[in-house]
């Protein structure tokens, strides 16, 4: 399916919409302020080791400390490799005995941090060029799986025989080949090697001068990572609407991603960027909790700390034939548009689908499929199972980064981010039990009480007897004002 790239950057925010059959399918978003710590080395000092969790707290100069599992330590790694290549591996020293507090550690950042968690950390440096992945601590050489057999073994020994010559006798460390490394031509692969060869050796350089917490590389920006990272085969035009960064992206293609220069193109319109293939309306459309499809049906989708649900429902389809065949054609439709909001939404962890109820099992099979044909589209990682007895289809889908709704929005703080507030009623009887309450503890000359319009509205009206009775029973005068500036449920009361 052909693909546009379309790029709108200014200079405190690049946004970059995928769109793929004249509909958005990926956003990716980096603020200057928030860029991601994906890819980063840093010099970092233990702070904490758990023994219990086999894992330790390690700080690299952020607001928290990083985590590390041993099962991230070069030790295990190495360990795996050497099973996976049937030499018999070792047991795994548990991690109090491989590192201790106040210990300078090499690390990189696997995943950022989401939510409360700080970001998660590996000692296994990995350096991405356009082909290659350089592994320097490793002597591991491997081709992508997506590549297949018997090309696979072809270009594993021909990059053995690259990695030779690049390094002569020196220690060439680690590589692995990426999936669009397929067509390189040697020329191609040294001069990926040369470049992530002098990359390691300006961190290995630091990593013995610099002192702790000291970020010793950091990987590319939501630009350059375009180019490395987003550019297929498919990709028709990559669009950028700013001239000076389409000269940076010019000058950045020809020397590592030449293949993708003849793509780029400086976008003149008048109209905003977005405008081409209605971006702005479709990232609005993907904060939103229901999502409704071509046919009249709906989708819900409510994504929680534990796990994401998306529920199908008819909606105003009734079909032309019979229910069992509205149903069916309604999940067909949710089935792509499912896939689509994942993507775009970047859902990640546990997603639980409830498509409509199938009385056929062949309806159920085929949904499934094209459940299964949309989700290959999608480069970030998923699994799929079968429909559970409740009839429900449970998938997983790798965390890589925050998602859109983390990104852009924050809880309401009416709601604490519950989605709902406390009735109007409910808060003015809070306050009448609040009123008698501090009646017993203070003699003040007048209770007033202030909240948001609603409240005093019940108070004023269908209440008005119970905050008369209330008054005569603690001797008191409570007076009522208006304060514009609160949600429904917050309220004070002050002793006059």
């Amino acid at each position: 399916m052909q693909q546009d790239i379309l790029i709108n950057w200014t200079p405190h925010e690049t946004r970059v919409a995928v769109v793929e059959g004249g509909a958005l399918q990926e956003l990716h978003l980096e603020r200057t302020l928030e860029r991601g710590l994906v890819g980063n080395v840093y010099l970092g000092k233990v702070a904490r080791v758990l023994p219990g969790m086999q894992s330790a707290f390690i700080d690299i100069g952020l607001e928290r400390a990083a985590f590390l599992h041993v099962a991230d330590l070069l030790s295990s790694v190495n360990a795996r490799h050497a099973e996976h290549e049937n030499v018999g591996a070792p047991n795994l020293l548990p991690i109090e005995k491989q590192v201790f507090e106040g210990q300078t550690l090499l690390v990189q950042v696997l995943k950022d941090p989401i939510g409360t968690k700080g970001a998660r950390l590996t000692t296994q440096i990995s350096i991405a060029g356009r082909f290659l992945v350089y592994l320097p601590q490793d002597q591991h050489i491997g081709v992508s799986q997506k590549i297949q057999e018997p090309l696979r073994e072809q270009l594993k020994v021909r990059l053995s025989s690259l990695v030779q010559q690049a390094f002569a006798k020196e220690k060439a460390g680690g590589f692995i080949l990426r999936t669009n490394a397929e067509d390189a031509s040697d020329q191609e692969l040294l001069d990926d090697l040369a470049y992530l060869r002098k990359t390691w050796a300006g961190i290995h350089s630091k990593s013995t001068t610099k002192p702790p917490l000291t970020m010793l590389h950091q990987d590319l920006n939501l630009l350059r990572r375009v180019l490395r990272d987003l550019v297929s085969e498919q990709t028709s035009t990559i669009r950028i609407d700013s001239k000076e960064q389409h000269e940076l992206l010019l000058s950045f293609g020809e020397t590592y991603m030449p293949a993708a220069v003849e793509k780029l193109v400086h976008y003149k319109g008048e109209r905003p960027i977005f405008d081409l293939f209605s971006i702005e309306e479709d990232l609005s459309k993907s904060l939103a909790r229901r999502v409704d499809l071509k046919s009249g049906g709906y989708l819900i989708i409510d994504q929680t700390e534990a796990l994401t649900t998306v529920d199908v429902n008819t909606g105003a389809y009734v079909g032309a034939k019979n229910f069992d065949e509205t149903i069916f054609k309604t999940n067909l439709e949710a089935a792509g548009a499912i896939a689509r909001q994942l993507r775009l939404r970047n859902l990640g962890g546990i997603i639980i689908v409830d498509f409509i109820d199938m009385t056929h099992t062949e309806h159920q099979q085929t949904v499934l499929d094209s459940f299964k044909k949309h989700l290959e589209r999608d480069r970030v990682k998923t699994a799929l199972s079968g429909f559970s007895a409740l009839g429900l289809v449970e998938m997983t889908r790798k965390r890589t980064r925050d998602s859109l709704a983390h990104l852009l929005c924050e809880p309401c703080s009416s709601c604490q981010g519950r989605g709902y507030v406390k009735t109007a009623r409910t808060v003015a009887y809070s306050i009448l039990r609040e009123i008698l309450r501090e009646a017993r503890q203070f003699n003040p000359k007048e209770f007033r009480i202030m909240a948001s319009q609603s409240v005093i509205d019940i108070l004023l009206d269908e209440e008005r007897e119970h905050v008369a009775s209330l008054s005569e029973f603690i001797g008191k005068p409570i007076s009522l004002q208006v304060d514009s500036g609160v949600g429904q449920e917050h309220f004070d009361i002050i002793l006059v």
